[in-house]
């Protein structure tokens, strides 16, 4: 099996090759903006299949597109526009709990598959010189929500509910039980299992 990870993030390419899984990177290109009335699990998933619809393929590879979104308060946080907006963000996540859904969308041929899957995580309580010290790492600049779980971040996360994969930007349990779906075998399994 061939499989394309659409989607140019470090972290979904880390998350797949550290579970065992040979694939090729093609960057999709897709519009992020929200639409009026768009809750957030059909916002990941739009952005996931119009991803894995925008690459072309093979006809026996699978496309693999996913969006990662934080929520909290029913308000959708993606990448922050600027510094600002990334101080905005990591005040409304202080000391509170909020959910990280992913929208996960794999394509072979006609076929398609789709799924969200959610976490929530809880932050500890932020002081603004934490929150001003986090944004000047850098770290924030190109993550939902405004921060990496598995980076400088993770020492203010008090605790997480669901996939920790899921939180730093792929839910791979997920993936790999949607690819056994579309019936594709691996993991030692052979066509008889």
């Amino acid at each position: 099996m061939r499989l394309i990870l659409a989607s140019g993030s470090p972290r979904r390419a880390q998350l797949l090759a550290a579970a065992g899984f040979e694939f090729e990177v093609r960057p999709a290109e897709v519009d992020e903006r929200t639409r009026d009335g768009e809750c957030a699990a059909e916002y990941v998933v739009r952005l996931a299949v119009a991803k894995a619809r925008t690459v072309e393929a093979p006809p026996e590879a699978v496309v693999l597109g996913a969006d990662t979104a934080v929520v909290v308060d029913g308000l959708i946080l993606g990448k922050p526009v600027d510094e600002a907006d990334a101080v905005r963000m990591l005040h409304l996540l202080s000391a509170r709990e909020h959910e990280v859904l992913t929208g996960v969308a794999l394509r072979h041929g006609m076929d398609e598959v789709s799924a969200v899957d959610t976490s929530r995580v809880r932050f500890l309580p932020l002081s603004s010189r934490e929150i001003s010290w986090y944004v000047a790492s850098g770290e924030p600049a190109d993550k939902a929500g405004a921060y990496a779980v598995q980076g400088l971040a993770s020492r203010f996360v008090d605790r997480i509910v669901g996939s920790y994969s899921n939180v730093v930007g792929l839910p791979v349990a997920r993936v790999w039980q949607m690819m056994r779906q579309m019936g594709f075998k691996g993991g030692g399994e052979s066509a008889g299992d």
